[in-house]
């Protein structure tokens, strides 16, 4: 309980120490307070774009594998061979049938073909810069389909290829303005008729300018084959991808691939010598190339902040070396009265600490003003972990700067600390 009592009256000596010195206190700090601001908003800024840009690749999913013709990093080396890839056969539809019927791990696939800069019609509205997306079964399983009105498409329009449509929100805006309910009613594409039946919910623009859901629209894949050429291997063709969902754990994902790239290979005749035909693609192998190309960008910030920090703690420290030297006869005098050496310690120590904790929070204080400034679709957060971190970081500081001042002071003589 004594001791207890004796930290606590160090932790009031300090306080008093740094407010009796308020404009020195406020000069020693802003080393710290500079080195913590570059630090914090380095990572906060690299987070933030990090979050944003993944948040962007959302559409791709998680837990999903894609069966392509082009892989989306190089295989098996630094160099995009796209001489190689180029001759690869793309994804048919006897290949997805094959997969779906015989596929023992996965929990939903589906093959689909994308056409953008299509131009849908009603009437007299029409609105250009659309995704066209032909989806077989299982689509609405592995990708996000948020139906605001109507339904999603059933089985049987699927697999007989009706003329049935789910629009996105800014193609049912232009085609319908003024509220106009578009369920049951017709669109265009190229000149075929189709029935929407589903609207989707408004997404918003992507932080990355991809094209987002409010301009897509979904159309059986068999209506697909209708429109466009797919799946035959020829060069001016649309090409399709299967997407594959496998279960929760990544164990399950690695045999689900496994058996996927068996069972095309066995499709395609492949011999054990060959390379794949075909390129199997994780996101999550292009969300960790994204990480680690923010974390070299983290460590840069903690470069250029680092400096700053080590002048700020010599700063600091220099400062404690002053405090030591004008406050000798007031240690002598507690020493004298029966003050023991690490009550002088944690004195000069956690106004160290005190020190660089207030140049901290000033340099969090900074990085929180930043989130105000408008950064386009960039959203900017200063997060719990940024907070936290700036907060060990100058304690530490604090604790380095001053533990050497502290220990001298709590090593003085009490006899020739009165003296002076």
């Amino acid at each position: 309980m004594k001791v207890f009592r004796q930290i606590l009256e160090s932790f009031r000596f300090a306080w008093l120490a740094l407010k009796s010195n308020l404009l020195r206190t406020i000069l020693s700090l802003l080393g710290v307070t500079v080195g913590i601001f570059a630090i914090i908003s380095v990572l906060t800024l690299v987070d933030s774009l990090e979050k944003n840009i993944k948040d962007s690749l959302n559409f791709i999913g998680t837990g999903i594998l894609y069966v392509e013709k082009w892989p989306w990093m190089p295989e098996g080396g630094s160099e995009y061979k796209w001489w190689e890839y180029f001759r690869r056969p793309n994804p048919s539809y006897s290949e997805f049938k094959f997969l779906r019927d015989n596929l023992k791990h996965a929990s939903a696939i589906s093959i689909f073909s994308e056409k953008g800069n299509s131009i849908i019609k009603r009437n007299s509205n029409s609105i250009g810069q659309v995704e066209l997306i032909g989806a077989s079964e299982g689509y609405n399983d592995i990708f996000e389909v948020p139906i605001e009105r109507g339904r999603y498409f059933t089985l049987d329009e699927v697999l007989n290829g009706r003329e049935v449509a789910i629009i996105g929100y800014e193609v049912a805006k232009n085609l319908f303005p003024n509220g106009e309910d578009p369920i049951g009613k017709h669109i265009k594409v190229r000149d075929l008729k189709f029935v929407v039946v589903g609207a989707v919910k408004e997404e918003g623009q992507s932080f990355m300018g991809f094209s987002s859901k409010d301009f897509q629209v979904i159309i059986p894949y068999n209506s697909f084959r209708k429109l466009y050429q797919t799946g035959s291997g020829k060069w001016n063709e649309i090409g399709s991808a299967f997407g594959v969902k496998g279960y929760e754990n990544d164990f399950a994902l690695v045999e689900l691939e496994n058996e996927m790239r068996g069972f095309l290979r066995t499709r395609r005749g492949l011999r054990p010598v060959d390379k794949d035909s075909f390129a199997i693609n994780r996101p999550e192998a292009l969300l960790n190339a994204i990480g680690s190309m923010f974390d070299v960008v983290g460590i840069a910030g903690w470069i250029i902040g680092g400096f700053s920090m080590l002048v700020g703690g010599f700063g600091i420290a220099n400062i404690m070396f002053v405090s030591v030297k004008e406050r000798t006869s007031i240690i002598g005098l507690q020493k004298s009265v029966g003050a023991q050496n690490y009550f002088i310690l944690f004195q000069f120590l956690f106004e160290a600490i005190f020190l660089c904790l207030i140049g901290g929070l000033m340099g969090l204080f900074l990085v929180y003003l930043i989130t105000f400034i408008p950064m386009g679709n960039l959203v900017v957060t200063l997060s719990l972990k940024n907070i936290i971190l700036g907060l060990g970081v100058s304690s530490a500081i604090g604790v380095v700067s001053g533990i050497v001042p502290a220990a001298v002071a709590a090593r003085l003589d009490p006899v020739i600390a009165i003296r002076a």
